[in-house]
C-alpha cells in the first residue's frame, strides 16, 4: 500500500422510517458494490460542506447534515481512506442517480443483504442500532 496517499471523504447515513439509504456503484474498479453516498472532501471544504456539495452532485438532492456517528479508517490496498459518516436527514423528497447504477432504503433486517464496500460494512452495526 502507498502509505502516502491518503483519500478524506465524507459519507451520509441517511435515515428515514427506520431505513438507512445505500447506493450502488456503477462505475470504476468497486463497481457494483454498495456504499454510503458522499465523497471527496476538496482543499478548504469542512466535511459537513463536502458532504452538501456531494449529495447535490450525486443526487439532486438537499440534506440536512447532523451528528459525526463515526469516522471509519481503513486501508485498502492501494489508499488510507478516512470517511466521516455523519447522520443526515433529507429535505427533498426525490433523488435522481447521476453516478450511481442503483439505490435502496434498507431496513435493520436487510442491511446486510447486500454487498457493501469494505469500509462501509464496518459502521453497520452502528447504523443498525439507529434503525429502530
Amino acid at each position: 500500500m502507498d502509505v502516502d496517499k491518503i483519500v478524506e471523504v465524507a459519507a451520509a447515513i441517511m435515515i428515514k422510517d427506520a431505513k438507512v439509504f445505500a447506493t450502488q456503484r456503477g462505475y470504476g474498479k468497486w463497481q457494483g458494490w454498495w456504499e454510503f453516498p458522499g465523497g471527496k472532501i476538496e482543499a478548504g471544504e469542512r466535511p459537513k460542506e463536502a458532504l452538501v456539495r456531494e449529495i447535490r452532485e450525486e443526487l439532486d438532492a438537499e440534506i440536512e447534515v447532523g451528528e459525526l456517528l463515526e469516522t471509519v479508517e481503513w486501508d485498502y490496498p492501494d489508499f488510507h481512506l478516512t470517511m466521516h459518516c455523519f447522520v443526515c436527514s433529507l429535505h427533498s423528497g426525490s433523488m435522481h442517480l447521476n453516478e450511481h447504477k442503483a439505490a435502496v432504503w434498507l431496513t435493520r433486517e436487510t442491511l446486510h443483504s447486500v454487498k457493501w464496500l469494505p469500509a462501509d460494512e464496518g459502521i453497520l452495526d452502528r447504523i443498525a442500532g439507529l434503525l429502530v
